[in-house]
């Protein structure tokens, strides 16, 4: 079985869409779940998250207080709740086209993780979706010459978001490479999660959680498998959250990146479990 981990924080318009695109994907056959990692939320998130389970028993909610930035404790939460042997990330600010479980399916592979890619979108092509919701159905099914326009027109950073590519040797080039994959988009067993003792939640406020996890995956020998030209999502322009933590985060990444020997989280997922 599949789980897939979306995190959120007070922004239900971009959850609804991305809900709405998950949803039409899953059935009976491909055995998914969604748990929802709600990082403290308003009540509108829960209303529209029940809204969904009312059609849909497969997506959980698991919520805790806002509390500042507390994103990698609540993914440890979510991954405790869910039951699915295979992890799939994505952030609440990032739709996922039509195929998007499918072709991470295909990318699966033991040994690695699958470090997928995002279609940054303007802030004035962002604000046009969430003032009109239903275009996003259209733009998804975009044909090669409205991405180029869409690119050319700086509406988005990327001119081929619905070319796909199979397994290539060129997938295997950045398997040593903790920098380059995104938390916001990738895959992982949950064992190997397990192993590696999740997120760590040392880490405060935000910055660097989701490098620190590729770090240790990596020390772990479990490689980056680059997931671009297959797996993408379209990342909502937003403001940035507060970063003053993003200096010590950082020191405590190169920390462990230069350290090999480091494996397992100080603070991690095994506090999660019951």
């Amino acid at each position: 079985m599949i789980s897939i981990i979306i995190s959120t924080y007070n922004w239900p318009q971009a959850l609804e869409l991305i809900l709405s695109s998950l949803t039409k994907q899953i059935n009976k056959k491909n055995n998914v779940e969604i748990v929802i990692a709600d990082d403290g939320s308003r009540d509108d998130t829960k209303s529209l998250i029940i809204k969904y389970q009312q059609n849909h028993s497969y997506i959980k909610h698991v919520w805790h207080k806002d509390e500042g930035f507390r994103k990698s404790i609540i993914l440890n939460e979510a991954v405790s709740k869910s039951i699915g042997e295979y992890l799939i990330f994505l952030d609440g600010d990032c739709i996922p086209f039509p195929d998007f479980i499918y072709q991470h399916q295909l990318l699966r592979e033991q040994g690695y993780f699958i470090a997928g890619n995002r279609v940054l979108l303007s802030k004035k092509f962002t604000n046009r979706i969430l003032q009109q919701p239903h275009i996003i159905n259209n733009i998804i099914k975009w044909r090669l010459f409205n991405w180029m326009w869409a690119r050319i027109s700086n509406s988005v950073n990327k001119f081929f978001p619905k070319l796909r590519l199979g397994n290539g040797r060129w997938r295997y080039s950045r398997v040593h490479d903790w920098k380059y994959p995104k938390g916001c988009n990738f895959a992982v067993d949950k064992d190997t999660f397990t192993a590696i003792n999740g997120f760590d939640e040392s880490f405060t406020g935000w910055g660097h959680e989701d490098s620190d996890l590729f770090a240790r995956l990596i020390h772990c020998g479990c490689g980056a498998k680059d997931g671009r030209f297959a797996v993408p999502v379209i990342h909502m322009w937003h403001n940035n959250v507060p970063r003053d933590n993003q200096p010590e985060n950082y020191k405590i990444l190169m920390q462990r990146v230069l350290d090999p020997s480091i494996i397992k989280s100080k603070i991690g997922f095994s506090n999660h479990i019951k």
